[in-house]
């Protein structure tokens, strides 16, 4: 990981980046409703759901900048960094609804081929391709900021903009294939592609959110990037209850380093402080607790 900006500097790029994520979201919606209407073509349907839910979730993400953003209180110990996940399980519902309606209709399609003729194929490939523009100008845009700031938040919106390129391009082919061949079933295939698409995203984002609201521990890498830093820092003797947890995207360290008992507080506390902070500079969203110990004899 890079190195990490100031904090105001940082907070203001997460922000720019989250700002860039729903204007361009809204955009796309209202270009894809309207294409919609003028093609009928399910591919469309089918991405004009995935903006939709990108809307979402990019709303989601910012309020998730936002609130997570705020200190710890009275009532919030530990901060607010869960709303991010609370957000994604409501996101990953939604997308899975979609998910239904998409495939319902596109069989639907199958079943009865006179009811999956396209029109206006063309305007339908224009808007598609001026999508597909949009969505690489913000991921370009959010690869810069999550690259600068470390945010995890705009690093996961980045990866879901990325994974929307497909369905669009998928919905660019179908149309083509309708208007130059008179293939319109190919429309319904493809929608129920980008459908299945969805629910592998829907499932994805839902089971990281569930794991974080059960306290599941960091990932096994960064545990042993840390357990690495504390095995090898000077004056620690040892360590034991390297414990994790994490909660939106933030990572919650609980570790107990043994200290050579006979030297002074402020030696011992020096030690644990450049711990914590070597910690804090390779996980940037760590939050983290060093217990000091007396090394056995």
């Amino acid at each position: 990981m890079g190195r990490q900006m100031a904090q105001p500097d940082g907070i203001r790029l997460n922000l720019s980046a989250g700002l860039a994520s729903v204007a361009v979201a809204g955009v796309l919606v209202a270009l894809k409703l309207w294409a919609l209407g003028e093609t009928g073509a399910l591919s469309v349907a089918a991405s004009l759901a995935d903006s939709a839910m990108d809307l979402m979730v990019s709303l989601g993400a910012m309020a998730a900048l936002i609130y997570a953003a705020r200190p710890a209180d009275e009532d919030h110990h530990f901060g607010h960094t869960s709303v991010e996940d609370l957000s994604a399980l409501g996101q990953a519902l939604f997308i899975l609804i979609s998910a239904a309606v998409i495939c319902w209709a596109s069989v639907q399609r199958l079943a009865d081929p006179q009811a999956g003729r396209l029109t206006q194929e063309t305007t339908g490939m224009v808007v598609m391709g001026v999508s597909i523009a949009l969505t690489l100008g913000l991921v370009l845009w959010q690869g810069r900021v999550a690259r600068r700031t470390g945010s995890r938040v705009v690093q996961a919106d980045r990866l879901h903009y990325l994974g929307d390129l497909l369905p669009n391009i998928g919905a660019i082919a179908s149309l083509w294939a309708s208007s130059r061949f008179g293939m319109a079933q190919i429309d319904s295939v493809v929608a129920l592609a980008a459908a299945g698409m969805m629910v592998l995203g829907a499932v994805r984002i839902g089971k990281g959110a569930w794991d974080a609201l059960m306290d599941r521990r960091a990932d096994p890498a960064v545990i042993a990037g840390i357990a690495a830093l504390a095995r090898d820092w000077p004056g620690v003797r040892g360590f034991h209850d390297l414990k994790t947890r994490t909660a939106g995207s933030q990572i919650f360290v609980h570790l107990h380093v043994e200290l050579d008992g006979e030297q002074s507080l402020r030696e011992a506390h020096a030690i644990a402080a450049g711990l914590k902070a070597a910690i804090i500079r390779d996980y940037p969203m760590a939050d983290v607790i060093i217990h000091q110990d007396v090394a056995r004899v």
